[in-house]
């Protein structure tokens, strides 16, 4: 799962070895479907992490998932796993009776394979923000799930 990290790490964030283990040990849900195919992790509101993303949803939201990271290799790209990761992400955090699922997307640098994947399963756009410290200025997306 790392190296599907790294390959993908100008949009998800380049970690070490010890940095990804322990953001894997602190997800609240994780699903692999292959550790050289496609990975996500997910945290809700009280798993107690940092970063301006995440900390972005927990001044605004009482009840979350967020998605910190999605993440498909180069080779297994176009064969339905990242639908399926979303899928049963939505499947369990409904389960779950989480409110909403949250998310941010890379607008500079530009991420429009992920923006058009977002829109496909009813992400809406709720705010953005500049991440001088990255070089990013990311959006941020909510999809409910609780109505």
């Amino acid at each position: 799962m790392h190296g599907i990290n790294q390959a993908n790490g100008v949009e998800l964030s380049f970690q070490s070895v010890e940095e990804f283990s322990a953001l894997v040990g602190k997800a609240t849900y994780k699903v692999c479907v292959d550790p050289q195919a496609a990975f996500l992790l997910a945290f809700d509101q009280d798993a107690g992490i940092e970063g301006p993303n995440y900390n972005w949803f927990r001044q605004r939201y009482t009840s979350f998932l967020y998605i910190d990271r999605i993440a498909v290799s180069a080779e297994s790209r176009r064969q339905g796993l990242g639908e399926l990761l979303y899928r049963t992400l939505i499947a369990e955090a409904s389960e779950r009776g989480y409110q909403r699922l949250a998310c941010e997307v890379n607008s500079d640098p530009p991420n429009p394979v992920s923006d058009a994947f977002h829109a496909g399963f009813g992400f809406a756009e709720i705010g953005m923000a500049e991440l001088t410290d990255r070089d990013k200025t990311v959006r941020y997306f909510v999809r409910d799930l609780i109505l």
